[in-house]
């Protein structure tokens, strides 16, 4: 038995249909039946609760041969971080009590920086919150995934790909979120471990040539375009980020302009990932209502 948290969302799901897939039970921590009614349907066993209920993880860690742990993305998050503070306390709380066999923890390329890298603050204090753990701990540091550009799917019909990337030829660690589940699945249920292992998980991709894979399935010449600077509060505001709050986001774009995604930090393992833009962009083209 396996825990998985965030199953409703893209790597939390694509995580159980791998485990699922190798025949491996799975158990979810859910905060809602309703939204993860369709993997009840596939025999996954739901435990109610959320990350802000510690006795919820604890009675979601009971027996589990290993399980796999991330933080809810807050893009708009307090200047101490405290919801990632909250989360992190309690999982180490949680995962302290039980010692699971194996722990894997959805982390970024950029982690490894304590300051100066926005958003991404939070993993950093996730992995050092998982640091002193008693179980073996595998940290996943996955690069931008390549489904944050689906909206180009959308707005690139007249043959532009805006991104915060700058320049747009400068490549950095990118993967596919199912990449990400399978290289979780294969952690929880492969070779066992001891201490603490970090796995940059990715491959080293330019916004151009995401661009071009995106007009190769759109079957048009599509150019990324970089959101000037000065534009990007008015652009993350369309996401829904509030206003005057999005600086933690601004701050993250900026750090991946300034080079923290790039491959090689000392002391890790690398996985390249093995799905292209293009298979993303084909597979929810495929699936999108006609």
């Amino acid at each position: 038995m396996f825990l998985v948290t965030g199953v409703t969302g893209q790597v939390g799901g694509a995580t159980a249909r791998h485990l699922l897939a190798h025949g491996k039970r799975v158990r979810a921590l859910v905060r809602s039946r309703e939204k993860a009614a369709a993997w009840m349907d596939q025999g996954v066993e739901l435990v109610d609760g959320d990350w802000s209920d510690t006795a919820a993880i604890k009675r979601a860690l009971d027996g589990v041969d290993g399980a796999f742990v991330m933080l809810p993305a807050v893009w708009a998050p307090s200047p101490d971080f405290g919801e990632a503070k909250g989360v992190i306390a309690n999982y180490v709380e949680a995962l302290t009590k039980a010692a699971p066999p194996r722990v894997v923890a959805l982390s970024s390329m950029g982690a490894n920086r304590t300051s100066g890298v926005g958003m991404i603050t939070a993993l950093s204090l996730l992995e050092q919150g998982l640091r002193d753990l008693a179980s073996p701990v595998a940290v996943v540091r996955a690069g931008g995934f390549f489904e944050n550009f689906l909206y180009g799917l959308h707005v690139a019909q007249g043959g532009t790909l805006p991104v915060y990337y700058n320049p747009t030829s400068r490549k950095s660690t990118m993967v596919a979120t199912n990449d990400i589940g399978a290289e979780v699945a294969m952690l929880l249920t492969g070779s066992a471990w001891s201490g603490h292992r970090v796995i940059e998980l990715g491959s080293m991709v330019s916004a151009d040539e995401v661009a071009a894979q995106l007009g190769d399935v759109m079957q048009r010449d599509v150019k990324a375009f970089a959101v000037p600077r000065a534009g990007w509060p008015a652009a993350l505001e369309q996401l829904g980020i509030p206003k005057g709050q999005t600086g933690p986001a601004e701050a993250m774009f900026e750090a991946v302009n300034a080079g923290w995604m790039d491959l090689g930090v000392a002391g890790t393992e690398h996985v390249a990932g093995t799905t292209s833009p293009r298979d993303v962009f084909a597979a929810a083209r495929k699936a999108a209502p006609a």
